[in-house]
This record gives structure tokens, sequence and C-alpha cells, in this order.
């Protein structure tokens, strides 16, 4: 009975079930496992629902369906200035539509989607480089904050690494950041590791293979972009330099798309660049890949069903509205025939699992 009712998700099934039924079957009366699931089931109840997620057990886990659907959600940018302005795209329904606003601007932040909540950290609110973080519930449609990290940073790259979220790299206001910390959402606290070796404001990041990539950006001591990559060990807590970008990229979208590292535009100067490069961890190898349609830096990057998508950024000139998608099968890319209701660029951007 005990190996049964491990598999049971007790805590998701009504409380009132629980007492009344449940807790009166002789068969979990007799076991002290069973008896042990049905308490952990009424502390589940018992706890504030912000504080439910952070109980991690199979059975306090939602079943995923298959085929879940996505949304892509588009966080705060500049537009010109720092705004407050959140969209969602629905894949299916090919649309979009705005959902909360931000409690306050934000632009030039991190974004990552974890534990089933939206995280913007730090960024620019349009007089200060800020420290505070903010998280979205999709299905309350709200926003909460949480934790300020350590350091003030914009342009730093954020995303999530053995259940941590990390913040890399970024500007503070005076100087370029080489300094890395991470979020614990258990126990709602920041705290630093190794730092980078090099400085990076405007840097890219993403998460192959259990390593954390930061990829170029901007290093304000020797007032260069960069192409040079490197690359974090979460057990050894070191950064080591891997094989450098073909070219230098500050403001370059990164994603993660089947197990290979994308650098998107960015810029080297003026220079605004439309050309993309893909790295290959297996070979420690970066190639060119088709362009995109027109040059963009500080767009936003996410990977969906396959497909590789770019949202906004700058051309140089403008902010952008429209979203492009690469398809590694046929190397392509493609322009979504739906554009953002604003033009923005340096915004947020992941992908979430569409509330049911």
């Amino acid at each position: 009975m005990a190996r049964l009712m491990e598999h049971v998700r007790l805590p998701l099934l009504p409380r009132e079930y629980l007492v009344q039924r449940v807790e009166e079957e002789a068969l979990v009366k007799n076991s002290s496992a069973c008896k042990d699931y049905l308490i952990e089931a009424m502390k589940y109840h018992l706890l504030p629902t912000e504080q439910r997620i952070l109980m991690k057990s199979v059975r306090t886990r939602l079943r995923t369906p298959m085929n879940l659907p996505k949304l892509m959600v588009v966080v705060g940018g500049q537009a010109p200035k720092a705004i407050r302005s959140v969209e969602c795209y629905d894949f299916k329904e090919e649309r979009w539509h705005q959902v909360a606003e931000l409690p306050s601007r934000r632009c030039r932040a991190g974004m990552v989607y974890m534990a089933g909540l939206v995280f913007a950290v730090g960024g620019f609110n349009g007089s200060l480089r800020v420290r505070t973080v903010d998280s979205y519930d999709p299905v309350k449609d709200q926003w909460t904050s949480v934790a300020n990290m350590r350091d003030r940073r914009s342009t730093l790259g954020a995303a999530v690494l053995n259940g941590l979220l990390y913040a890399v790299g970024g500007f503070d206001g005076s100087t370029g950041l080489s300094s890395v910390e991470a979020y614990n959402i258990k126990s709602n606290e920041w705290f630093h590791v190794a730092p980078m070796n090099t400085r990076r404001s405007s840097v890219g990041v993403g998460v192959v293979g259990g390593l954390l990539y930061a990829v170029g950006g901007y290093d304000g001591a020797s007032r260069q972009c960069l192409s040079t990559v490197e690359c974090y060990n979460a057990t050894t807590n070191e950064w080591t330099y891997i094989a450098e970008m073909s070219t230098r990229r500050s403001g370059a979208g990164v994603g993660v798309l089947n197990n290979l590292l994308y650098a998107v535009g960015g810029h080297d100067g003026p220079l605004v660049r439309k050309s993309v490069e893909v790295y290959d961890p297996t070979t420690n190898a970066w190639r060119q890949v088709a362009d995109m349609n027109m040059c963009r830096r500080n767009a936003g990057v996410c990977a969906v069903n396959g497909l590789l998508y770019v949202v906004g950024g700058d051309d140089g000139s403008c902010n952008l509205a429209s979203v492009e998608y690469y398809n590694p099968t046929t190397d392509k890319w493609t322009v979504v025939s739906s554009c953002m209701s604003t033009g923005r660029s340096y915004a947020g951007v992941t992908v979430i699992d569409k509330p049911l």
C-alpha cells in the first residue's frame, strides 16, 4: 500500500476529501508511511499559496500534459525610454495580448522562467540601475517582489542552472561587472559565486550540458566589444575560456536549441549585425549559419517547438516590433506576420507554459 501511495498526488486533492475519506481509510491508518504521506498533504494545504511551490516532491507537482501550449512573454524594454508594458505571444493562436504590467519601469533586465514563475532581474528604470527583482505568476496574472540582488546590474545575463537563478555581469552605473550571483528560490536569498575572467556588460548567457556560458559583451576597461566566451562549472565554481566567436558581439541575443548555443546579431561599435553563429560544445567550435532578415542588437531570444525566435531589439536607428524565427533544418529565417504592439529593445523574453 505504501509503495502505491508514494505515487498518489494527495496534496492536490481537496482538503475535505483528505479529512473525510483518506484519513478514515483503514489501510492508511495501519501504515506509518501512508500516514506520513497524508501529513505531507495536510501541511501543503496549511501553507500560503506562494509558499506551496517551495514544497518539492513528485506528489505536489502537477502532471504536465503532452504538447502543453506555450506563450512567449516579452517584459518591459526600451521604447525609447524604460516601459512597464508586458505582452504575450500565443504560438497556437498566432496573436499578441497584453498582461499585467511591471510594478515599475524596467529595461535592460535579465529574464528567466523558473518554478512556474517569470523573473525580471535588475535592469534600468530610466534613471537608476537597480538591484530589484520581480516575479510574475501567469496563473494569477500578478507581479510580486522578491529579494534584491546584492549588486546593481543592468544589461546583465540571466539563466537557470541546477535550480538556481544566475545573474551574470552587467553594468552598475559606473563600471562593467565580472561578478556573478545566484538566487535560491527556497530561501529567497542571493549569494555571490566565482566572478568571470572578464568584465562583461551587454552579455548574453545560456545553459548547455550543465554549464553556464557567457557570450561576448562589452568590456568597459578595454573599451572593446568582445568575441571571447567563457563557461561556468557550478561543481568546481570556476570560469573557463572556450573558443572565441568569429566576430565581436556586444548586445547579442543568446539562445539554446538542440544542445547548441546561438549568438544572434549584436554590434561591434556602430556596426549592428544580422549575422548568426552557433557553438557546439562537443567540438568546442563556432560556425556561421544563415543571417537574420534584419540587423538587430539588444534583442530577446528564446527557443520553442524546435525553432529559435528573435524578438525586437534595435537596428541602430530605431526600436523594432518585429519577430523572426530560425529553422535549423532548413537554415532559414522567417519573419512572423504578427508584430508586437510596441517596438522595443532591451526587453526580457522567455517562454512559459500557457496557464490552463
